[in-house]
């Protein structure tokens, strides 16, 4: 009897320490983000965030910017890409941009350049296209507060029908602006500051008419066009549909596989809608995780609770030099981005 008693403690004794040891292990999965079980649903954010632009700040954070369905520019900020905080506006209603009064906020593209956060936006009226222009603020946060810096151009002075959606890049030291909805894709060059054109700069037209919410990403030789194309805001009849095109340049010619030019309005389809989510356009740029994968944002209407136009993420693979979202089409689950920290 004695035996039997010390063989059962023996036992109970085992199967405690089996008990911490797989609680530990849990534990640091938990903290380190390794656990390959762990995912996360679309929408990510299932408020109304659209047209998404995004950058890593100094404090090693994550800064989401959006259309203003949150009136003054909403701004959120994760760790991780998937849990996100709403953390204030870029302006106040005494502070917000005025060259459009009675203009809403679009299309935000945010950048860090020399020191400071930029940020570009759009300024307009539903069809007010030859009154509509692109401005910039500036920040030492990425929250804020941005101090507006006015218009940059309007769209008739600037001679360019819809001038919205801003972009910013910079290639060999130089600073430019794509931008442009649907009467074809600009670019111009800016001065090293990124806050007004360069003097006696020319526009120049890269892409055709089909087009609107314009990202440019550099990989491996390539220059990658992302555009949307179709009709962004009608609910679930909306057509909004992500395309792409590449050149060995930054100014083009942008081509589809077929080698056919996004000038004549020819690209290759990288999201389009699926039975939940329509109106999969206006991408963000493209971030990397710790484990080399590459994600990008975008918005949809979900069916399922049609209210405005949701926060989406999914990973971008890379074929034959081309890139592609499984399926061409939105995840619902999907494994998480791997972040070490």
């Amino acid at each position: 009897m004695h035996k039997m008693k010390i063989l059962k403690l023996i036992l109970v004794a085992l199967l405690l320490s089996q008990v911490t040891l797989a609680c530990d292990n849990n534990k640091n999965a938990t903290e380190n983000n390794t656990d390959e079980n762990e995912v996360y649903q679309n929408p990510v954010v299932p408020k109304s965030l659209p047209d998404p632009t995004i950058v890593k700040a100094e404090d090693g954070f994550f800064y989401l910017y959006a259309t203003e369905d949150i009136r003054n520019t909403p701004i959120h900020k994760s760790k991780d890409l998937v849990n996100w905080e709403f953390v204030g506006t870029a302006f106040t209603n005494e502070t917000r941009p005025d060259f459009e009064p009675d203009g809403g906020l679009w299309a935000p593209d945010i950048n860090y350049i020399d020191g400071k956060y930029v940020l570009y936006y759009s300024m307009s009226v539903w069809g007010g296209e030859w009154t509509c222009g692109i401005g910039v603020a500036t920040s030492d946060s990425p929250e804020g507060p941005f101090t507006d810096h006015g218009k940059l151009f309007r769209s008739n002075e600037i001679e360019v029908q819809n001038s919205i959606d801003p972009f910013y890049i910079e290639e060999d030291g130089k600073h430019y602006l794509f931008w442009g909805s649907f009467r074809g894709i600009y670019v111009i060059e800016l001065t090293s500051d990124g806050l007004s054109l360069e003097p006696d700069a020319e526009k120049q037209q890269i892409a055709g008419t089909a087009y609107e919410g314009t990202y440019i990403h550099k990989k491996d030789g390539w220059y990658y066009m992302f555009a949307s194309i179709g009709s962004c805001c009608e609910g679930v009849n909306s057509t909004y549909t992500t395309v792409v095109g590449r050149s060995e340049n930054l100014f083009g010619p942008y081509k589809n596989k077929a080698g056919q030019n996004m000038m004549e309005n020819h690209h290759e389809v990288i999201i389009h809608k699926n039975e939940r989510f329509v109106g999969t356009g206006h991408n963000s740029e493209i971030v990397k995780d710790d484990a080399g994968s590459d994600w990008i944002f975008y918005h949809a209407v979900d069916k399922n609770n049609p209210q405005g136009r949701v926060l989406m993420l999914d990973e971008v693979q890379w074929q034959n030099g081309w890139p592609y979202v499984d399926g061409n089409s939105p995840s619902n689950v999907k494994k998480v981005p791997v972040f070490n920290e």
